[in-house]
This record gives C-alpha cells, structure tokens and sequence, in this order.
C-alpha cells in the first residue's frame, strides 16, 4: 500500500489509521506513527491509547523529551529496547523515530501524519528506516522482500502531493463527510484597523464559556526566522500576547511557541484543554492536531504570510465540537493583492481539495522529484491538460509490460534507478 487519506480536519483518518495498525498487530507485527511536532504526537499517544483499549495492542510514545507506555512513563533506552523486542506494536512519534538508535524490526505499516509538515530529507530518511530489515537480511526470506506499507493522512494537500497523485504513485482515498452534529466554520476576512472588534469577539467567547486562538506568524520582532512565516516585522507572538494581557485583563491569556520548554508546552496545553486558558497566543506549532472541542474562535494575524493549506489547518483548530465557530483572517498593514486574493479564496472554501487545487493555480505544483518544495510554474503546464497526463500515464504502463525490466533499455533503467534513490517519500 502506497496510499494518500485526505479528509477534513476532525474527519476520522485516526480513526482509520487506528483500525489499520490493529489489523497489524493482529499479523504480529508493528506501526510507526509519524507526526510533526511534539504536541500532535503526544495527542495522538492519547487517543490510539483510547481507541485501541482493550485490544491487547500495545501502543507507546516516543519523542525526544520523553517515552511513555500506557502503563506509564519510562526511559528512552528502555523504551528503544521493548520496541527492538517487539514488545511494541505502535509506536507514536516525531522525527525522534528517524533517528539511528531506533529499530522498529517488524515494521509493516509507516503512517505519516500531516506529511506536508515533514521535509523530503526527513521522509527519504524514513524510507530508509522501512528498508532497514530487507538490506539486514532479518527473518525468513518473504520478510526480507517486504516493503512497510505507507498511510500518508493529511487535510490539505499541497500542490506537491496533488501532483505525484496525479503521476499515479499515490492511491487516494477520501473521507468527504464530517462526523455528525459538525457545522462549518464561518471564515471572515477583518481589516487590521479592526483589532477592537476582534478583541470583542474573543472578549464575547469566553464568556460564552468558549475559548479563542490567536494566531501570529513569529515568536517576536528580533527574530525573523522563527516558526512561522519568519519575516521581518512580522506580528510577533510574545508582543501580542503582552498586548492581549492588557486589552484583555478579565481573561486568562496564555503565550504558546516552540522556543518554550516542551514541559511547559506541555502544561500549557494541557491547561488549555481543562478550560483554564480563554486566550491562547501560538506560532504555527498548534497548526496540525490540536484538538480543542470548546474552542470556537481562531484569529490568524497577519494571516498572508501563512500558505492555504497552514490557513484551513489553522481553521480546522476550532469548530470540532457542536458549536458555532469562526475564523478571521487578519491581513497585515503590508499585505499585497497577491496576498488578498490568498485570503478571500481561503475565506471562501472550505474543501481541502478545491484549496489545493487554487493553490496549484497560483504557485505551480514543485519540483515533482527531488528536494524543492516550492512552486515552479514550468511544473503546472504539465497538470494543465488532464487528457495528456493520463495518456501519458497508459503509454508508460503499456512500456512497462512489454519490458518490466527495461532490459532493452539500459539508459532509462540507469536513469530510473538513480531518480529512486532520490525520490520523495510518497
């Protein structure tokens, strides 16, 4: 399985990933889950931990500031040596799991969670670690062939993945309906001369008993390569967050970045999640995951400087519960018509796909091999005419079934191998 799940934010494709790692380990063998940051994962320890009780299968996780069973927190060498043993059927994680001292020897399944976030290095890295016990020689010689079946989840995708869903290596599978009782977010697009109402908004929420995001694109002014858009001059999260404190002295507003300490992410997560926080001022690291069901309003200031698949994941922190929601999307002083015309498409969609799509449109697909993320526009004319991809594809097919080996083409398998060892993850 080489597989892409797109669904919406809150759609169940953990759920589904749950199901697939049971399935798994009822084969005797083992999952690894890999997420972003260090919150997703912790998050998604809980809830495999919920889904699979009672199954008999034994999920863990492990990140660089900690490891932890069901049974309880324990060390990482400890940990590193039940997964070698097998004594762990799924184990949930970062890019902590990519790295040499990790042995996952029964590895079938690798599931990716929000793949867009990880680099083409941090997948191709991931790929090596699938190959592992085929290039060792361990266990009986069908083991040695096997290749881990890959679950790639996400709720937008990037143009990149669209188009290598287009070139045939990706299946696709889609979850196009939300969980009963969800109503969409309403998505507003608020001039930045109009922070007093927004204020009010949030003001207005926590006294409905719900809470608020607040969304900036760096940690603080001085700094403009940190975790978000990184520009000088951006709105800065530590400033807001002072700002907020003295707009709003009745509440309770808490600042969340990825320079903190991850214990006190943690903590401050975890508060959040009790309803103890109102307001809660983030870079870009409550992006994917964060599941915050009484959490009904999210700001996103100077929201151009975020691309539309980080808009609609953003948007998808709230309006997971039964409640009405919105998202205002605040563009900044600077903002170009470039960046507007980003902005009303993300206030005017709410399907992942069609997003992704726009997002082709505008910036080209990227570098379909390779390690460049970006947009090329030389790339989008190849996705212009659907007819030639697919006639493309059927002429590659029935090439490939005269000669499977490519044995009469020396050249193209010399050239084919050498694009595999450098091809993305997907």
């Amino acid at each position: 399985m080489n597989r892409l799940l797109n669904g919406d934010v809150g759609s169940g494709k953990t759920l589904v990933a749950a199901i697939a790692a049971w399935n798994v380990a009822r084969a005797g063998k083992q999952t690894a889950f890999m997420v972003p940051t260090e919150i997703l994962a912790r998050q998604h320890f809980r809830t495999l931990s919920r889904l699979l009780s009672g199954t008999g299968v034994r999920p863990a996780l492990l990140v660089r500031s900690a490891a932890e069973t069901v049974e309880g927190p324990l060390s990482a060498g400890t940990l590193r040596e039940r997964i070698s043993g097998g004594e762990v059927d799924v184990v949930v994680g970062t890019h902590a799991l990519l790295e040499g001292k990790v042995s996952i020897p029964k590895l079938a399944l690798a599931v990716i969670d929000e793949q867009h976030r990880f680099g083409v290095e941090q997948r191709r890295r991931l790929r090596e670690k699938m190959e592992e016990k085929r290039r060792k020689g361990e266990g009986k010689q069908k083991e040695k062939r096997m290749l881990p079946h890959l679950l790639s989840m996400t709720a937008t995708p990037i143009p990149r993945t669209m188009a290598m869903t287009i070139y045939g290596d990706l299946d696709l599978s889609v979850l196009d309906e939300m969980p009963p009782g969800r109503t969409p977010v309403e998505t507003r697009l608020l001039s930045s001369g109009r922070m007093a109402e927004v204020e009010e908004i949030i003001r207005q929420a926590a006294r409905e008993g719900h809470q608020s995001f607040v969304i900036c694109p760096q940690i603080d002014a001085s700094d403009p390569a940190n975790d978000g858009a990184g520009r000088a001059g951006a709105r800065a999260a530590v400033a807001e967050h002072r700002r907020l404190c003295q707009a709003l002295p009745d509440l309770s507003v808490s600042l969340l970045h990825g320079r903190l300490p991850a214990a006190e992410r943690e903590r401050t997560m975890a508060a959040f999640a009790a309803g103890e926080i109102q307001a809660l001022v983030s870079t870009s690291v409550v992006e994917v995951g964060v599941d915050i069901p009484n959490a009904t309003v999210m700001v996103i200031e100077e929201a151009e400087r975020f691309g539309l698949a980080q808009l609609h994941q953003f948007r998808g922190r709230v309006g997971r519960g039964e409640n009405a929601s919105l998202c205002l999307l605040v563009p900044g002083a600077e903002c170009g018509q470039e960046g507007m015309e980003r902005l009303r498409i993300a206030a005017g969609t709410q399907d992942g796909f069609a997003l992704a799509e726009k997002d082709l449109e505008l910036r080209g697909p990227g570098r379909i091999f390779g390690t460049e993320q970006s947009g090329r526009q030389a790339d989008a004319a190849l996705l212009s005419d659907p007819a030639l991809i697919i006639e493309t594809q059927e002429a590659a097919g029935a090439f490939l079934a005269g000669d499977p080996g490519l044995a009469g083409h020396p050249a193209l398998r010399a050239e084919l191998k050498t694009l595999g060892e450098d091809v993305h993850l997907e």
